[in-house]
């Protein structure tokens, strides 16, 4: 089998007519988990584009360290599943020529953490292609960050900040399955490099309703209000929306309203939607998961500081991790990330301000 028989000289930029009549039968939404939604999406795209592939340690017979790419080998085989060796700059820069070939890698990181090694090739080699010569870098690398599982420190990172300061990149960070679903679909149709951020804690204690086929695509770049209120705004992505929306369902007993607005997308940030929660409701709280210090909160915090600081009523409230190492031991690492109970103290002392 070669690359020229995943992508036929006379189909190489068309979709083939059996993938578009598959496509038109999957027109009902499912109950997936959050897992399940992405591994949905890969499959998806790998049907509908010939020039889709996954690559990574350990993502073909084993199906993945978490089992996200369980079925993939068995369906795509081994030149579409590929199992590397364990060098992220290697995986990286293997993507980034295929990229330049016409193909659409997509790369697991097994853990977000060890994308470190492959960082000279991701933010000085593909990130700046398009504006050195003009040229797409269609890849996304997929990224399993985030705590909750005592993975310790080299396990449980998150480190989106690092790539939202690199020019050239995209970075999404989902937090429901249908959201984690929609996302892909979008970064894996990306001319541009796309870091997708997803979190462990996630892949099966959430589940939730999810479009099948070319519904529910989300577009990169665009926020969502996962929850309406007026006193009170809480801007956050990831995991900890759901702690948020925990804390907002006990306001809203005190009859407090609670704005939320689900990020989404981290580069680009939908700035219209961050200025629009802070002026509706004047006082803002921003959560991540992240280190507090240069985190993307900080980012978000400046934005509305410079532009829609007549409307605040309060200073702009950031709770995020400490700067510290995610810690292994579980009441260590259950005491560093953001709970309901810290996003509730944090909330009632700004609605008193």
């Amino acid at each position: 089998m070669t690359w020229d028989s995943i992508i036929p000289r006379e189909t190489k930029n068309e979709i083939s007519r059996s993938a578009r009549n598959d496509i038109a039968r999957e027109d009902n939404a499912r109950e997936l988990t959050y897992l399940e939604a992405i591994r949905d999406a890969l499959q998806y795209e790998m049907r509908r584009d010939p020039r889709g592939l996954v690559m990574g340690e350990d993502v073909g017979v084993f199906g993945g360290a978490f089992k996200l790419t369980q079925g993939l080998f068995e369906e795509f085989g081994e030149e579409r599943v590929i199992d590397t060796p364990m060098s992220e700059l290697c995986m990286v820069g293997a993507a980034t020529g295929m990229a330049f070939m016409g193909l659409r890698p997509v790369v697991e990181m097994q853990f977000a953490d060890f994308i470190s090694t492959g960082f000279d090739s991701i933010v000085q080699f593909a990130a700046t292609n398009h504006y050195r010569w003009g040229a797409p870098v269609p890849w996304v690398i997929r990224a399993p960050s985030g705590g909750g599982l005592r993975g310790g420190p080299f396990h449980s990172q998150n480190p989106e900040a690092w790539f939202v300061h690199a020019p050239g990149l995209k970075v999404v960070a989902p937090a429901t399955p249908a959201d984690a679903r929609g996302l892909l679909l979008s970064a894996l149709r990306d001319p541009n490099p796309v870091i997708y951020f997803e979190y462990k804690a996630l892949y099966r204690s959430i589940r939730g309703n999810v479009p099948e086929g070319e519904e529910g695509i989300v577009p990169i770049g665009r926020a969502k209000t996962a929850r309406a209120g007026n006193d009170l705004s809480i801007i956050t992505y990831g995991a900890p929306l759901h702690e948020a929306l925990k804390a907002a369902d006990e306001l809203a007993r005190e009859n407090v309203s609670v704005e939320i607005l689900d990020l989404r997308s981290l580069k680009p940030l939908d700035t219209d939607a961050i200025l629009e929660t802070a002026r509706k409701t004047s006082k803002v709280m921003i959560v991540h998961e992240a280190n507090l210090t240069c985190g993307v909160g900080a980012e978000i915090a400046a934005l509305i500081s410079q532009h829609a600081f007549e409307f605040l009523d309060a200073p702009i409230v950031r709770l995020a991790a400490p700067d510290i190492p995610p810690p292994y031991a579980p009441i260590l690492e259950d005491a560093s990330r953001p709970n309901k109970e810290k996003i509730l103290q944090a909330a009632k002392k700004l609605l008193a301000y």
